[in-house]
């Protein structure tokens, strides 16, 4: 039997990959974190506000972005059942 894990909103929201600070290190970041710094009015800038400043600011490129990923993970879940199939 596969265990599923679900996770709250909360820990959604605190997920360390998107708590992560970014760093300064090209010439791209620098601007996307001194724009999305501005805009929440903080110094350090995590990926998770990068995220929302983009879904708003920027929604087509988000869209796309997330489009791109469900396709991909939905090809992924086709192979893994296809391949589940196989192997009884």
């Amino acid at each position: 039997m596969i265990e599923e894990k679900v996770i709250s909103e909360e820990e959604l929201h605190t997920n360390p990959a998107f708590s992560m600070v970014v760093e300064k290190d090209s010439e791209l970041k620098t601007f996307l974190v001194e724009y999305v710094g501005k805009k929440f009015n903080r110094e350090e800038v995590t990926v998770q506000m990068i995220a929302e400043v983009l879904a708003t600011d920027f929604a087509e490129f988000a869209y796309a972005f997330a489009e791109e990923n469900f396709i991909r993970g939905y090809e992924l879940g086709l192979e893994d059942a296809g391949l589940s199939h196989r192997e009884e």
